[in-house]
């Protein structure tokens, strides 16, 4: 069913749910846990609530987190999964928090440049967002006038919207708790993102 305009792509992006990690406030990049008990309830609540729009089709981050929440929200539709929309791998500070994490040097100096260094060991977030972005893009080419929904993570969703949303905002300005989402309308030159209205606000963390 379409969204509204029936000139208009409508685009759906959706953080996943929680999981363990989050409830911990790690750093759950690459690290592959399924939804927590709260973060599956939290999913089926908005559900009801009706806090999602439909989509024709849906796309979603290989991890299960994305995976299942994408199954949850749309029961219906069998979920194309996309590699480069995974969450950006962490390195050092994979599956740690932040108190685990208080005596490491190279975590200070992270802190201290205010988000913007590499991750060590981990990936570059150049490197990141151009995958991210890529995968949108290749995504939008292919939509057929779809109403398309993106099941993915919080960083995926920053980097695509950094680049091609609508109000125009930094990296992270764009960043969503567990569950929460974007619905957006696709500008006429088939790329950018008019972002109409943020989808269900509720708790959530890192990845």
């Amino acid at each position: 069913m379409r969204i509204g305009d029936e000139d208009r792509l409508k685009v759906i992006l959706i953080r996943h749910g929680k999981t363990k990690g989050n409830m911990e406030s790690r750093y759950i990049g690459a690290t592959d846990e399924p939804l927590c008990r709260e973060g599956m309830e939290e999913i089926r609540l908005r559900v009801r609530a009706g806090a999602y729009p439909g989509a024709d089709i849906v796309y979603a981050s290989p991890l299960k987190r994305c995976i299942h929440t994408a199954e949850l929200i749309y029961p219906e539709k069998t979920p194309i999964l996309c590699a480069d929309l995974r969450e950006c791998y962490f390195g050092e500070f994979e599956n740690k928090n932040y108190l685990e994490l208080a005596g490491n040097e190279n975590y200070k100096n992270w802190l201290a440049g205010n988000g913007t260094l590499e991750f060590p060991g981990g990936e570059s977030q150049e490197d990141f967002k151009k995958r991210c972005r890529a995968a949108y893009e290749t995504i939008i080419g292919n939509s057929r006038k779809e109403d398309t929904a993106l099941v993915v993570h919080g960083g995926t969703i920053m980097a695509v919207l950094e680049r091609y949303g609508e109000p125009r905002k930094g990296f992270y300005d764009w960043q969503l708790k567990n569950g929460e989402g974007y619905l957006c309308e696709l500008k006429e030159d088939n790329i950018r993102l008019k972002v109409l209205l943020k989808l269900g606000e509720r708790g959530g963390q890192h990845g």
